[in-house]
């Protein structure tokens, strides 16, 4: 059966590097499970493959959006299922890699099968958001779908607007199409997490961040400030330079406050992969010992 390695682990972990050697050890291509990688305009905030990296092993799920494309964790999983069937014809063996939660859960789950929203309802519901604001929305939920309302984070509008679009698009509760049955895949999925120690994983995600800088995060926060009202820009990194760019905040401090905030997501995305008993844990620089689960996990797999 073909395997698929799923690389996971916290921002700034390091997944980039030893993903790029498990592909070129096993003569195969990397599938990208990163929710901002995928606009074409993000390339330095969102620390994307180079092109140099990208030479070194195909990338597939890369820059392929622009920032007024709709996209859904959904859609993620249907063109990264497609490119993993196209894969698999190919090798025995496929990368995916990626610290966006929800994505890496479409491929490893499954979404389940919510309705399509049309364009009408989708326009009407922004446009009650955009006239009546955040906490109106919440308010209506909470009516709608009480069950729903208890469980989501109600500072996010992208979920609380989709549930309402559901809501209304249907006549049914969001929470109805949630069934969270886990799908079965034609593959297997071997799932290793990459973890350091605290203090070491905030200095290189504080590195990290002065790098981007350095590259000119600046300047690629400039070229994207007219749309910085949609939802693929409201990310860490972004936010806070256009913090800068409005006045509020001066240079050094938001440079600091994307530190800070890159911090806190890590700590996010270790709590959700922890819930998660089929990882493996790994030091990224445990790459034999990786190997070697590998190879003693799966009869495809050779030295």
């Amino acid at each position: 059966m073909p395997t698929l390695v799923v690389l996971i682990g916290p921002t700034g972990v390091g997944k980039t590097e030893l993903s790029l050697r498990l592909a070129e050890h096993y003569h195969t291509s990397i599938v990208s499970a990163d929710s901002r990688q995928l606009y074409a305009e993000l390339k330095i905030g969102t620390a994307a493959p180079t092109t140099d990296q990208l030479q070194r092993v195909p990338h597939h799920l890369i820059g392929t959006l622009h920032l007024t494309d709709y996209y859904s964790a959904a859609q993620y999983e249907t063109e990264a299922m497609e490119v993993l069937t196209r894969l698999f014809t190919q090798h025995e063996v496929v990368i995916l890699t990626g610290g966006s939660m929800m994505y890496v859960d479409a491929i490893c789950k499954g979404i389940d099968d919510i309705p399509t929203v049309d364009m009408e309802t989708r326009q009407l519901i922004l446009k009650k958001y955009e006239e009546e604001g955040l906490e109106r929305l919440c308010a209506e939920l909470r009516l709608l779908d009480p069950e729903y309302y208890r469980i989501v984070d109600l500072r996010n509008p992208k979920r609380v607007i989709h549930a309402l679009e559901i809501c209304y698009m249907t006549g049914k509760t969001y929470t109805s199409f949630r069934t969270q049955k886990k799908k079965q895949r034609p593959f297997r999925i071997l799932k290793i997490g990459l973890t350091r120690d605290r203090e070491e994983l905030y200095d290189r995600i504080n590195r990290r961040v002065d790098l981007m800088m350095e590259e000119g995060l600046l300047e690629e926060v400039k070229s994207v400030l007219p749309y910085r009202h949609l939802n693929s820009l409201n990310t860490v990194g972004y936010k806070e330079i256009f913090k800068y760019l409005d006045g509020e905040w001066e240079l050094p401090f938001a440079i600091e406050k994307i530190k800070q905030n890159s911090r806190i997501y890590s700590r996010k995305q270790m709590t959700w992969f922890k819930r998660d008993e089929e990882i493996r844990w790994f030091h990224p620089e445990q790459e034999t010992e990786i190997l070697e689960y590998l190879r003693l996990s799966s009869d495809f797999f050779l030295i």
